[in-house]
């Protein structure tokens, strides 16, 4: 009976040993990624600034400006770009995106965006509407992706099939901490200049400023959207990474717990051949 207790223990090692150099390679892949990812992310910053500096300082210099993207619309319909990851292992970081807009969009009418094989899975199985299922794996959308992802969703909100844009996403805000984060696209908000306000530098727009802001939007959205994917990914590779350098540390303790259990069976086994033998020679 020890020594059947004894096989199966080792063999369990064995097991965990193995599992541990899965995680552990994980937890590699993920760390040597994430800096990359971290790079992406400070790269993709500055577009989306000056892209909003343009918008603002349009508003700010007209204000009689208008345009569809600011006209805002009793919500009826509510949009939602998703971004998640496409696959497992990586702590709570695709259910934690999903709750956050299951909670925001709780009691609307909605529809999805989703990227990523997560997101269009999860909103296959409770039958949400897409607007689309072409970026259906978040590592393969590219800025190219974005523009044309941003054009569907202008296009989609003038026409009126919705009356709000929302864009769901990862926040990173360090190698341990990613917070779920939303972000309303469309209908944009202006901020005008305070009354009062000293003398601005006049700007003139060809053909118009209303025409000059209306093909920035799309660019703006895009910017946004992409900035938003590589947020998202460095994300999921911090949430992998974590995940992985903690089972690896509890395949640690649970081959040192295996063990100790082991040496014990083990001396068992010879403490009870001894007395079997001290018996023996005694009779």
């Amino acid at each position: 009976m020890a020594g059947a207790s004894m096989k199966d223990i080792k063999l369990r090692i064995k097991s965990v040993e193995s599992t541990m150099q899965i995680t552990k390679a994980m937890e590699l892949v993920a760390s040597s990624k994430l800096r990359r990812a971290k790079e992406r992310v400070e790269k993709s910053r500055p577009y989306f600034e000056v892209l909003h500096a343009a918008l603002s300082d349009i508003a700010a210099s007209n204000t009689e400006l208008s345009s569809p993207y600011i006209a805002k619309r009793p919500v009826k319909k509510t949009c939602y770009v998703v971004i998640a990851g496409d696959r497992g292992l990586a702590g709570g970081y695709n259910a934690n995106i999903l709750k956050a807009v299951a909670a925001e969009a709780e009691g609307k009418e909605i529809c999805v965006l989703p990227v990523g094989k997560k997101a269009l899975e999860h909103y296959q199985r409770r039958g949400v509407q897409r607007v689309t299922e072409e970026y259906a794996v978040a590592a393969d959308v590219t800025v190219s992706d974005c523009f044309s992802m941003a054009r569907l969703l202008a296009k989609g909100f003038l026409a009126g099939e919705y009356d709000e844009i929302r864009l769901a996403y990862t926040n990173f805000v360090s190698m341990l901490s990613q917070q779920p984060a939303t972000l309303c696209l469309l209908p944009l908000s202006v901020s005008r200049p305070e009354p009062g306000a000293g003398p601005r530098g006049l700007t003139i727009y060809e053909p118009s400023s209303e025409e000059v802001y209306d093909a920035i939007v799309p660019e703006y959205l895009a910017g946004l959207i992409y900035g938003a994917l590589c947020e998202s990914v460095a994300s999921e590779l911090g949430a992998r990474r974590s995940a992985m350098d903690a089972a690896t540390k509890n395949a640690g303790e649970m081959i040192d717990s295996l063990s100790l259990h082991y040496n014990r069976a083990r001396q068992a086994a010879i403490t009870q051949e001894i007395t079997e033998i001290v018996a023996g020679a005694e009779a």
